[in-house]
């Protein structure tokens, strides 16, 4: 059984970022800029939201700052999301967690940082969350896992 780590645990760091609306659009995006861990932009990583595990690559603003644009069921549909659409086929559960969760366009939410530059977690402000103690794969299982999802 894995072990499940609570979000007040000590090895996680949370930090109150905003969820803000993308242009004109009503998708959502998170805007990292006020978090000071080591966050592999460019790179696809796990984000638990409410005890499910999904994909998200974390990518660089207009300004530079680094951010989410959508959450995805595998880290393929995460790579392949075009501003944030997840391609043709992919649904963004982060859109569909703003909505179920009601929360606004610029309001603040929880950004856990479980296994830096690997896993994550979001909360919307008042939840508490469980997250499962994993290690990233290493460099080598790393590779190997992105050249099956490109087939």
């Amino acid at each position: 059984m894995t072990d499940r780590l609570p979000n007040d645990h000590p090895s996680i760091e949370t930090y109150r970022i905003t969820l803000d609306r993308r242009g004109r659009l009503d998708r959502p995006r998170l805007d990292l800029s006020g978090v000071d861990a080591s966050l592999p932009v460019g790179e696809v990583v796990r984000l638990t939201m409410d005890g499910q595990v999904y994909h998200a690559r974390i990518t660089e603003s207009f300004d530079g700052a680094p951010e989410i644009r959508g959450a995805y069921d595998n880290p393929r549909l995460a790579r392949e999301s075009v501003g944030g659409t997840g391609g043709s086929e992919g649904t963004d559960h982060l859109a569909a967690w703003r909505t179920a969760k009601e929360l606004d366009f610029g309001r603040s939410v929880l950004f856990d940082v479980v296994v830096s530059e690997f896993a994550y977690g979001l909360r919307a402000p008042g939840e508490r969350a469980a997250y499962e103690a994993t290690r990233p794969p290493d460099d080598g299982l790393r590779h190997i896992a992105r050249s099956l999802d490109d087939n």
